[in-house]
């Protein structure tokens, strides 16, 4: 669940900054929506397995998330900085669920696979999403900025 609260963190504050981008913005949206959707699996398989997850761990990745997004603000290429970043985020959660999916399949948690498995399935949609869409970001970035508008968000 950290993992996810972590990904929220670094969103949010990036969808409220895109203004030159919205085939961007709403990506990020559609896919702060299926996070908020992970989190409720995520609980969902804690409770049925009768654990609990750390809310102090959520806290702090969350806040290290903000701090990672807010740090990209100053840069005037904001807009590809962001999207190097969580297209490496997306491939990190992949490989989170991923184990995961290993460790309940191995350990006989058969409740928790279908979940995981929905949230495998929204993670490689975006990192696909954003590996599809870097060329088109960095043209966009580069003609906006050569026609002297704002390119950075």
């Amino acid at each position: 669940m950290a993992m996810e609260n972590q990904a929220l963190s670094i969103m949010k504050p990036q969808l409220s900054r895109i203004e030159n981008y919205p085939e961007v913005a709403e990506k990020l949206d559609q896919h702060i929506t299926e996070t908020q959707g992970q989190i409720r699996r995520i609980e969902e398989i804690l409770t049925g397995l009768g654990e609990d997850h750390s809310t102090l761990k959520d806290v702090a990745l969350s806040v290290t998330g903000t701090m990672a997004a807010l740090g990209h603000t100053v840069a005037g290429d904001e807009i590809l900085k962001n999207a190097f970043a969580n297209f490496a985020f997306e491939n990190f959660e992949i490989a989170a669920y991923k184990s995961l999916l290993t460790v309940a399949e191995t350990g006989g948690f058969m409740a928790a696979v279908s979940g995981l498995k929905a949230n495998l399935a929204e993670e490689e949609a975006m990192a696909g999403w954003l590996d599809g869409h870097v060329t088109m970001l960095t043209k966009k970035f580069l003609s906006l900025r050569m026609s002297g508008k704002t390119a950075k968000v």
